[in-house]
């Protein structure tokens, strides 16, 4: 059996920040004023709309083909007009050649886009 180990134990956390449960772990803030949103994208769809918004992604299909950036450019396009922002306020973080992909929205709250996408999924 190992010895002990000496020097003072570190106290556990078990804090939790008081909107982690209101909102799905798919969305996150990023300080100073950032939202990163998992997306899992369905391109090649006959128009564009938000499929399922759970835990893991928002399913979003996009009405273009995913060929040369295509199927991006028209995700961004219509993230930015559900959000209500500018086009230049949302950007890919990662996945630009994947169908799970981070979106990036930047100068607003968790909670404004989080109540963007929940109207949308509940008044198609």
């Amino acid at each position: 059996m190992a010895p002990p180990k000496k020097g003072k134990a570190k106290a556990k956390s078990t804090e939790v920040p008081p909107s982690s449960n209101k909102f799905p772990a798919c969305m996150r803030f990023i300080p100073p004023s950032s939202v990163a949103v998992t997306i899992h994208a369905k391109p090649g769809s006959k128009v564009a709309t938000i499929t399922d918004f759970d835990d893991e992604a928002v399913g979003v299909q996009i009405d273009a083909p995913a060929k040369d950036g295509e199927a991006n450019a028209a995700l961004l396009d219509y993230m930015s007009s559900v959000i209500g922002v500018k086009k230049r306020q949302v950007s890919l973080g990662a996945g630009s050649k994947s169908r799970d992909k981070v979106l990036i929205v930047e100068g607003v709250s968790l909670e404004a886009v989080y109540n963007a996408l929940d109207r949308v999924i509940h008044n198609p």
